[in-house]
Formats: structure tokens, C-alpha cells, sequence
């Protein structure tokens, strides 16, 4: 018996090494699809999405059974891009057939505060110094020299 490990033992764990290699690899590809298939199936039109670039945006059209076919995701009131199906990298809030309008977006509006400071005009910073520290009389005209 320990001849038949001795010769064979190599072969043995290493047919048990890729048997379980081949098991484990099949179990993971079934687990991506049944999460790709419920990514596809929260990924409707109104539905919040991340973008692989770290955009948020909602779903405007996204056809699941053709994934060539870009995905308009709309990041602001009025904002639409195109982004490869596969983009979407996952659905932040799935949609509960719930319509969002732009109204939902627009913040309140609020009168104008009362302490506000209107500045009429804003007058230019005259340098009266010159790099000797010499002081410029006021009354000279621009581009002359001062008399000693």
C-alpha cells in the first residue's frame, strides 16, 4: 500500500488539487451570474445608480438584454450622458415605482437676507511709495520725475 502512494501520491492530490479548482471556479461564475441577473433586474429606468467612476445619477433608458446598447444615466435635473451598459458598477436605491420629478431636486427658495451690504464701487489701491521709499506728491503729474 504505502508503494501505491509512494508511485501515485503526486498524481492523486493533484487530480484532487484541479477537481477542486474546476468545483470552485464553477461555483463562483454561478454566483457572479445569479448577481448579475438581480443587478439587471433593480437596473430600470428611475432606479439610483453608482458609476464605476464614482458618479451618482438616475437611469433614464437601460435596455438589460442588449448590454452594447449605452445606458443614459441622468446625473442632475437636466444633465443626461451616455455610459456604457457595464458601467453601472451597482444600484444604490432599486426604484419602488415611485416618479421623481424635478421638483424633488430644486431646493426651497428663501427671500433675500435684509443685512446685505450692496457695494456701489470699488475704488483701485494706489502704491504713493517708490523703491527708494520716497514718497509721491499727489499733486505731480504721472510719469515725472520728483524735483530734489
Amino acid at each position: 500500500m504505502s508503494d501505491f502512494f509512494a508511485n501515485y501520491g503526486l498524481i492523486i492530490l493533484l487530480v484532487v488539487l484541479l477537481v477542486f479548482m474546476f468545483w470552485s471556479s464553477r461555483r463562483r461564475m454561478a454566483k457572479q451570474k445569479l448577481e448579475q441577473e438581480q443587478r439587471a433586474r433593480q437596473t430600470v429606468p428611475g432606479a439610483e445608480v453608482m458609476l464605476q467612476g464614482g458618479l451618482y445619477g438616475t437611469i433614464v433608458s437601460y435596455d438589460p438584454d442588449n448590454l452594447d446598447q449605452p445606458a443614459i444615466v441622468e446625473l442632475a435635473p437636466g444633465v443626461e450622458i451616455k455610459v456604457h451598459s457595464q458601467a453601472i458598477l451597482r444600484v444604490v436605491a432599486p426604484t419602488d415605482d415611485v416618479v421623481v420629478t424635478e421638483d424633488d431636486y430644486l431646493p426651497e427658495t428663501t427671500a433675500p437676507a435684509d443685512d446685505v451690504v450692496v457695494v456701489e464701487e470699488i475704488s483701485p489701491v494706489v502704491d504713493d511709495t517708490r523703491t527708494t521709499g520716497d514718497t509721491v506728491d499727489p499733486g505731480t503729474e504721472p510719469g515725472t520725475k520728483p524735483q530734489a
